[in-house]
């Protein structure tokens, strides 16, 4: 897309912005747009840290829950016991009958 400009239209693009927003104002603004795109470049590789630390802490508790049998925790008046994930309730039915 700015590869098509020609040098001239640049130059008047820039004046224009220089005459909107005053010579002041230029460096602040380049400056604060530099601080932005640090801290979203720091935010960008902290999550980067974290994503990684939680998919190797992931990885370690799926091992552990493959080892021990996972249960379900009965509902508060619920009669039954807490039963194996991995056994569908009809089949503890059938079990109890």
């Amino acid at each position: 897309m700015i590869a098509g400009l020609k040098p001239m239209e640049i130059v008047l693009i820039l004046l224009v912005i220089l005459l909107l927003f005053g010579a002041k104002k230029l460096p602040d603004m380049a400056r604060s747009l530099g601080k932005s795109a640090r801290i979203l470049k720091s935010e960008a590789k902290q999550m980067k840290k974290e994503g990684a630390s939680e998919d190797t802490e992931a990885g370690k508790s799926t091992d552990a829950e493959q080892s021990a049998p996972r249960t379900i925790q009965a509902a508060p008046g619920d009669v039954s016991t807490s039963r194996p994930v991995s056994e569908p309730a009809a089949q503890q039915q059938s079990k109890q009958s």
